[in-house]
């Protein structure tokens, strides 16, 4: 059974808007808003004027909250998740033109070098919960960094769960080059209605290339 969620941000009439979700719970976890897109879309509206105008690309969106948050405030936004979730990609069309936005949708499964994604040049790429499955956090953390690799200065923003501890997270990161430059309790973002309708442990991470993954990038780039 299909629901429509509506979800508000801002709080004077010159500056509210809301978005509007098509959620299916019981069809598959990425047709439903977690609680994590929440804390995100959130950060994305208070931090507007740093994301508009500029390319945003949403990994594992689901429903896309935030990255239909980024396009409502002027970002460049294309919304991607697993190619072969025919679903979840067709919900998140449908919910684009429900709120009467205009942005990509692009097949892309992590881990895997196709053609969809050379074709992403984003400034900021989102995550919300995206650290579920231990599993897939090397594939995740593949196409992370090769984004970022691709996109001198831009930057990952993911929230999460802690639910496999910070420990394998930044295992991860040391791996593949890459560091945390801002970790924030998800919970302090949030206004206090918000907050009393979400539980958990809900962490915002930035992460970047580490300077030694910066600088090996610019040395190929000059070459």
């Amino acid at each position: 059974m299909k629901t429509i969620s509506r979800h508000f941000f801002g709080d004077s009439e010159k500056t509210a808007f809301s978005i509007s979700i098509v959620e299916n719970m019981k069809e598959d976890y990425g047709l439903f808003v977690w609680p994590c897109s929440i804390v995100l879309a959130e950060y994305v509206w208070q931090h507007k004027l740093r994301f508009s105008g500029n390319n945003v690309v949403e990994l594992g969106a689901g429903t896309c909250l935030p990255g239909l948050v980024a396009a409502k405030v002027g970002s460049n936004v294309t919304l991607t998740d697993d190619a072969n979730r025919l679903e979840v990609l067709e919900n998140t069309r449908g919910v684009c033109e429900l709120n009467n936005l205009k942005c990509e949708v692009l097949g892309l499964t992590w881990g895997v070098w196709d053609a969809s994604i050379f074709s992403l040049h984003p400034k900021i790429i989102l995550g919300a919960d995206v650290l579920y499955d231990a599993q897939a956090f090397d594939d995740l953390f593949a196409t992370v960094t090769f984004l970022l690799q691709s996109n001198p200065g831009s930057v990952f923003i993911t929230t999460y769960h802690n639910r496999s501890g910070h420990h394998l997270i930044e295992f991860l990161m040391v791996k593949w080059g890459l560091k945390c430059v801002k970790l924030l309790d998800g919970f302090s973002l949030l206004p206090s209605d918000k907050a009393a309708r979400l539980s958990g442990n809900i962490q915002l991470a930035e992460i970047m290339l580490n300077d030694e993954q910066i600088e090996e990038t610019s040395s190929s780039g000059a070459r």
